[in-house]
């Protein structure tokens, strides 16, 4: 029933995107995405050389033989890397799907990634950055309204507006997201002419999620009130589940604090603490409004057959 022009182009069953998240889209997350019949996306700037991500893009390939991606990140970090090692990687070891995302469209390998034949998809925060990656060639844009968690962006718009509008605006297919968790919030969003959607916080309370049981437990008793903003003042506002973690930076900001201490707090090392070891004050988590909406921990397979079930018998009962 919701076969669209992405599902095409991907050879994926439902469309459905799983987003990408730092220090949680790893390979195995990745596979359990695929294998439950969305498209799973790994982090490359997760590792730390080429040779470490080309074992990921092993074991992904163990697991699962299902399309999937790559995400190659053009944000600014506090280690620089050099994108081109992981392109190599993902075009030695076959990988047909790549998605970027940062601050603008990477002009610099974009003429790698078609002639090499890999289907582009480009993550973006707005009308004019979604034409500017059409025009370079990206064959898919993506954009998420507001509510999403991890970077908003600058414009501050919401889904219903976002989506439509670059909808309207571009001829490829567009990927729309921002608080998509449930199959009435995945039927809205194809609804505005998306052709998939993204997904990330509510696959923050899945089984396969590599998140402590602690973190699951508190996202899926958290309310859409437990999300704030911080980063703005750095230019890289993101939403993120409401911590002292979190609070701690917004005082920072708000007060001229240490910009480095501000770093420090949302570093991927303090992630990590909370992320394995459980200790929910030790860092931050990217976190969307629809963690009001998260209120179990499925396996991720179980989570797209019931989005995909209530959508349809949502959309059967709006067309009676």
């Amino acid at each position: 029933m919701f076969q669209t022009k992405i599902t095409e182009m991907l050879k994926i069953k439902y469309p459905i995107i799983g987003g990408t998240m730092m220090w949680i889209s790893s390979a195995d997350f990745v596979a359990a995405i695929s294998n439950a019949g969305g498209l799973g996306i790994i982090a490359s700037c997760m590792y730390k050389t080429r040779e470490e991500f080309s074992k990921a893009l092993d074991r992904i390939r163990e697991l699962t033989d299902k399309p999937f991606a790559v995400n190659i990140n053009f944000f600014p970090t506090m280690q620089p890397i050099d994108n081109n090692e992981y392109l190599d990687a993902l075009l030695e070891k076959g990988v047909k799907i790549v998605e970027t995302s940062g601050h603008s469209a990477p002009e610099e390998m974009c003429r790698r990634f078609k002639k090499a034949g890999l289907i582009w998809i480009h993550k973006c925060v707005g009308v004019r950055y979604a034409q500017k990656a059409e025009s370079l060639g990206a064959d898919i844009v993506t954009v998420v309204g507001q509510e999403n968690g991890g970077a908003t962006g600058k414009l501050d718009i919401g889904t219903l507006v976002l989506v439509p509008k670059v909808v309207e605006s571009v001829k490829i297919p567009v990927i729309g997201g921002g608080g998509v968790a449930t199959g009435e919030g995945f039927l809205a969003v194809l609804a505005l002419g998306a052709q998939a959607v993204i997904m990330g916080t509510r696959l923050l309370t899945t089984k396969e999620a590599p998140l402590h049981d602690n973190l699951k437990n508190a996202l899926i008793n958290a309310s859409e009130l437990d999300t704030m903003l911080i980063m703005r003042s750095l230019g890289a506002t993101h939403r993120v589940w409401i911590n002292q973690a979190a609070q701690r930076c917004l005082e920072l900001e708000n007060n001229n604090g240490d910009i480095m201490e501000v770093l420090q707090i949302v570093s991927g090392e303090r992630a990590k603490i909370m992320y394995q070891d459980g200790d929910l004050s030790a860092g931050i988590i990217s976190c969307g409004q629809d963690v009001g909406l998260c209120h179990d921990i499925p396996t991720v397979k179980e989570l797209f057959d019931r989005i995909i079930e209530k959508a349809s018998v949502t959309a059967k009962k709006l067309a009676a």
